[in-house]
């Protein structure tokens, strides 16, 4: 696996006996290419992050977007826009690269992704920010 990440970034990668890596090249987008590899390899995805991804296979409920390493989660039509979607290839076609946040796993372990949370120029969490507008409101009305 170490030997893959070395190829295909071009950063070199020391293990130490401690457990600890060093990443180093004369590239600063090889060594951000290895680490994110390597993160996504040794970590798990947080719920509530927001991730850039890329629209890997799209459906008619939905699209399928890898955005953690190798992981794949699905982009419900309902969590697509703010608007309603008629189809989802009027949102997002196969290559695309979108920001996705992380709501979590149903029943079944299946990723559950948002874009419609997410600002996609920005990387803005819309929620957040709409929760926080919210709360300023009410504490100004509160005064």
């Amino acid at each position: 696996m170490i030997r893959e990440i070395v190829e295909k970034t071009g950063a070199k990668i020391n293990i130490e006996d401690d457990g600890s890596v060093k990443v180093a090249s004369a590239n600063g987008e090889s060594i951000k290419a290895a680490i994110n590899w390597i993160k996504s390899i040794t970590s798990e995805p947080e719920i509530g992050h927001i991730y850039d991804g890329k629209v890997v296979k799209v459906m008619d409920f939905g699209a399928f977007v890898n955005f953690f390493g190798a992981r794949d989660g699905l982009v419900h039509i309902s969590q697509l826009a703010q608007r309603r979607v008629q189809k989802v290839t009027d949102v997002v076609k196969e290559g695309d690269t979108v920001k996705v946040k992380l709501l979590g796993f149903d029943d079944r372990g299946k990723t559950r992704l948002s874009m419609k949370i997410v600002d996609q120029e920005t990387g803005e969490d819309l929620e957040g920010k709409q929760k926080a507008e919210g709360e300023q409101r009410e504490a100004v009305a509160g005064e």
